[in-house]
């Protein structure tokens, strides 16, 4: 595909400043601006705010934007904007610019005046260039993913307002999934559309989105529902998605739980990014908590299965 995804430039920028954050080496960090700077020039939308999606090898426009072939054509969506955030998050924490630090404040904003639903408390996924949305899915996932995503980045940008703003909005999120998008055994489904039956599996970036998701709205609102809700996750993912003889998550798993095993361990969406990431942040989380029910989560809190 002879393009460049707006959604694969955020995710080189979020890599690229881990590395530098872990090991210290400024190419990396040069290498995150870089890519921060062709995203001003080529794909930001001056006129409507936000990234535009995709753009052709040397920079111009292309006819199909499209990340992915079960997506609508759109101008901008709700996945490449969430992690264009998450991207400039991390940047922020090592590079202090005025462009970078505007463009977080006004993506946060994006969120919370056009992608979050006010009346349902779900992003909205998919839109126009006048911020019309553009079809009716909700993404149980990413709606809790979005839900700590969001506060981390006010929180980083340490804006008292956006950051008085944003806690509401979070935490209305995760109360959204846990009320509509939870199974009966804790999980997280994938998505709703009135329009089409739900999907008959559930995805492994869910559940670990959900973990962190539901401890950070406990963390933040100190709700006993939201920690219990975290901890059931854990113990779904610990029985259902970790294989537990060759290492790593199963991906998807189908409504009993039963791993589905034609579905790849590691593929073109499938990596260690939902999961690893998740226990990283339990594991910090839960060392720095003093708050609510003792819960043993010591299996997480030493690592051997993430």
């Amino acid at each position: 595909m002879d393009r460049k995804h707006t959604y694969a430039q955020s995710f080189a920028i979020y890599g690229l400043t881990q590395y530098f954050q872990a090991s210290g080496r400024v190419e990396a960090l040069e290498m995150a601006k870089q890519l921060f700077f062709y995203l001003e020039l080529h794909a930001f939308d001056p006129h409507n705010l936000g990234y535009i999606e995709s753009c052709g090898r040397d920079w111009l426009g292309v006819a199909d934007m499209r990340l992915g072939d079960k997506e609508p054509d759109c101008c901008e969506s709700m996945n490449t904007l969430l992690h264009i955030m998450e991207a400039y998050t991390n940047l922020l924490r090592v590079w202090e610019n005025p462009v970078l630090r505007q463009r977080l404040g006004e993506w946060i904003t994006l969120f919370l005046d056009h992608v979050i639903d006010p009346q349902t408390h779900h992003f909205r996924l998919f839109f126009d260039d006048q911020w019309h949305s553009l079809e009716e899915v909700v993404s149980y996932g990413h709606d809790i993913e979005g839900s700590w995503l969001l506060l981390e980045a006010a929180e980083v940008l340490d804006q008292p307002d956006l950051k008085a703003r944003v806690a509401p909005a979070a935490l209305a999120m995760a109360q959204a999934v846990y009320d509509h998008g939870l199974a009966s055994d804790g999980s997280v489904m994938d998505e709703f559309c009135a329009s089409r039956p739900p999907r008959p599996e559930k995805s492994w970036w869910g559940q670990a989105e959900g973990m962190v998701g539901f401890y950070n709205a406990f963390q933040l609102s100190g709700q006993a529902h939201f920690s219990a809700a975290a901890f059931r996750l854990w113990t779904v993912i610990d029985a259902q998605f970790i294989d537990h003889q060759h290492g790593d998550w199963y991906k998807l798993v189908d409504m009993q739980g039963k791993p589905i095993l034609t579905a790849y361990k590691v593929g073109p969406w499938e990596c260690p990014y939902h999961h690893v990431r998740a226990c990283f942040e339990m594991m910090a989380r839960l060392n720095q908590s003093t708050m609510g029910p003792k819960i043993n989560w010591s299996p997480l809190l030493i690592g051997y299965r993430c």
